[in-house]
């Protein structure tokens, strides 16, 4: 038996370099997106003469290829490259956090910080820990993919583990795990925006809970880090300390037990300070008429200024304990001193601005192109012809949903376009809502962390090269391919035990209509 499982982890190993070796060889991601960007725009000239008799949801009409190498188009494109660029959402995110995050780094205090932690807590609760962290990071929009996955890297590092099997683990609760929080998310009510229209096709009386898959997703959370666990210590870190070793420059690990009292005085002042305002700007939330509200009183939806506000309020609470641990422990002298931190982090994300250029350029072309409305629609609609028993089709959902993730990065895009098809098919066939949209969610989380073509994959990159610098989009591919695999079947199957035991999906859900 130990000789089979020898040889089974044997042979996933070798799949696994072999990927990495493939994925390798396939050009600098930068020039990928590039050269992704120039596909598209053939593609959309050979395909834009077409009539395709696919209704686009969205109006009703046939779906339509625009040309986008017409000189129109190509003149739309030079004119709009600077704001194509400056507007590309996660751009922003990350330089933005970064500054802040980069202040609270150079000073000492998230070093500090994690040699307290990790004194306390045990190495082999590190994995599910970071995880499960990432995975209820979801509450803070995006704020998991510039926080913690980092994080998980330094975690691990301080733990004298492999720094990459804490970001992949990391990134597997932050981009795997997106659908899976036992806390409500502003997705939630996204989701739900398209799901409830979508039902009112069939029926106009239909009503929607946004929080109508939260014992799903809530219990969703534990399989995602226990499946998280297995697959990191198993599989990712062992493979990782025989084929990909910390590049020796790499700066050395904190001594755990190296805390100064200066360090440790600094951390407690600075941190009681920050949860002391905390808790004063929570106040200014609990007013209906706080201005943080959307005009309908509500703080999770997505045009609440709260939500607006998460970057730079990650950016002040990190900057403040930063700068105030700086000065007590006497890292920082003089203002400059924080400055030249926040500099130090704007190095370190230089090459991630090349590759978020190219990134963004290609992505507005796919969309605008509307290949990708194209590719959901055709998959949903060959789906929808096999005509297949029920839960055969909620996992044949999931796994187109998945499939067209790996070319259309946002959730809320592809539910637009997926919804009004798949939620009236399977409503007609006696499936409720909630349970088509649980099936999408599903598909569209496992295959995140898989698709270089998702906008934080190349800073995920980035991140890795801080200590493996030969690091490359199969390096990281490699890593997150056992997760992705792992979290697709088995969270389907979760989804049909749910269904089968009857375990209710969430608030005011069923699995059954009509």
């Amino acid at each position: 038996m130990a000789t089979a499982n020898a040889e089974k982890k044997g042979g996933i190993t070798r799949i696994l370099n072999f990927i990495e070796k493939v994925g390798n060889k396939l050009p600098d991601p930068a020039i990928l997106f590039l050269i992704s960007l120039i596909l598209v725009w053939v593609i959309s000239a050979m395909l834009s003469p077409v009539e395709f008799t696919e209704l686009n949801p969205r109006d009703g009409n046939p779906i339509r290829i625009k040309n986008l190498l017409t000189g129109a188009a190509m003149a739309d494109f030079l004119s709009n490259m600077v704001t194509t660029f400056t507007s590309f959402a996660p751009l922003g995110v990350v330089l933005v956090a970064m500054l802040g995050v980069g202040v609270a780094d150079g000073s000492g205090y998230i070093q500090t910080g994690l040699k307290m932690m990790l004194n306390k807590t045990p190495k082999a609760l590190l994995t599910p820990m970071v995880i499960f962290v990432g995975i209820i990071s979801h509450s803070a929009v995006d704020a998991g993919y510039v926080l913690v996955i980092p994080l998980g890297g330094i975690i691990f590092h301080a733990a004298g583990r492999h720094p990459l099997a804490g970001i992949a683990a990391a990134f597997a609760g932050v981009s795997g795990g997106f659908s899976a929080n036992p806390l409500p998310s502003a997705l939630d009510p996204l989701l739900q925006g398209f799901t409830q229209p979508a039902a009112q096709i069939i029926d106009a009386g239909v009503q929607i809970n946004p929080l109508c898959n939260y014992y799903f997703t809530a219990c969703s959370s534990i399989l995602i880090t226990l499946l998280g666990w297995y697959i990191t210590d198993k599989i990712i870190e062992p493979r990782l300390n025989k084929t990909a070793p910390v590049d020796e420059e790499t700066e050395k690990a904190p001594e755990l037990s190296n805390i100064t009292s200066a360090e440790r005085k600094g951390f407690w002042i600075a941190t009681i300070t920050t949860i002391v305002l905390f808790g004063l700007f929570s106040l200014t939330l609990m007013p209906a008429d706080s201005p943080f509200r959307d005009p309908s009183g509500n703080l999770s939806s997505f045009t609440a200024p709260i939500m607006r506000s998460i970057v730079p309020l990650i950016f002040l609470f990190f900057l403040l304990p930063g700068v105030i641990h700086g000065y007590i422990s006497k890292k920082y002298s003089k203002s400059k001193d924080v400055i030249d931190d926040m500099t130090t982090a704007m190095n370190g994300m230089a090459y991630y601005v090349v590759m978020a250029f190219f990134c963004a350029l290609f992505i507005n072309a796919f969309a605008s192109s509307n290949l990708g409305a194209l590719l959901a629609i055709k998959g949903a609609n060959g789906l929808q012809a096999l005509n297949l028993p029920g839960p055969v089709t909620i996992a044949g959902i999931i796994f187109l949903a998945g499939f067209v993730n790996l070319f259309v990065g946002s959730a809320s895009a592809k539910w637009a376009l997926l919804a009004p098809i798949f939620v009236p098919m399977l409503m007609q066939l006696g499936y409720s809502a909630e349970l088509t949209q649980a099936a999408y969610r599903v598909g569209d989380s496992s295959t995140n962390i898989i698709t270089p073509l998702m906008p934080y994959f190349p800073l995920v990159v980035v991140f890795c090269q801080r200590y493996v610098k030969k690091t490359g989009i199969g390096t990281l591919v490699s890593l997150m391919i056992p997760y992705s695999i792992a979290f697709i079947f088995l969270w389907t199957i979760f989804l049909v035990l749910f269904w089968v035991i009857g375990i209710p999906l969430g608030l005011q859900a069923s699995y059954t209509y009509g």
